[in-house]
């Protein structure tokens, strides 16, 4: 009883720990690449020439790739914490990032927020919430069933 105890406050701890990282990855690192995009500008697909020399653009610059790797960082956190997590869980819980894209936007780049898409974020933010009350995992490990013998075996 104890060991359970102790074993669903360490899967809550390290659950909570990468959807934090997951949550200012993926925001920062998605204010970055917008911040690296816009400083470059629009790219024009009139000709290949232009497009090869957007792509070249985009591909050298610095700010676009610490972007990029923000985000790289972001996908092993997820799928890290989906390694042990229910995807239904995760996933609503991660989109309290919505709520610091917007702050992000408005104080990184300016962006102004309209009373609606606050309330909409905010919205967003108290469904988090409720579903951070519930469990992360609702189902048993496969391989820990697969461990497990079954009646026939006990008999």
């Amino acid at each position: 009883m104890g060991q359970t105890i102790s074993s669903t406050r360490t899967l809550k701890a390290k659950t909570y720990i990468l959807l934090f990282l997951m949550m200012a990855l993926g925001s920062v690192g998605n204010t970055i690449l917008d911040k690296g995009m816009k400083d470059l500008g629009p790219i024009d697909f009139s000709t290949r020439s232009a497009i090869w020399q957007g792509a070249f653009h985009t591909f050298t610059s610095g700010t676009i790739w610490l972007g990029i790797c923000c985000m790289l960082l972001f996908m092993v956190c997820h799928m890290l914490v989906l390694s042990w997590a229910d995807y239904s869980f995760v996933q609503p819980a991660s989109s309290f990032s919505y709520g610091v894209v917007a702050l992000l936007g408005h104080f990184a780049l300016g962006e102004v927020i309209t009373p609606l898409r606050w309330a909409g974020i905010l919205v967003i933010c108290c469904g988090v919430l409720i579903v951070g009350h519930t469990p992360p995992r609702t189902t048993q490990d496969t391989a820990e069933s697969s461990m497990q013998p079954t009646t026939l075996e006990r008999s």
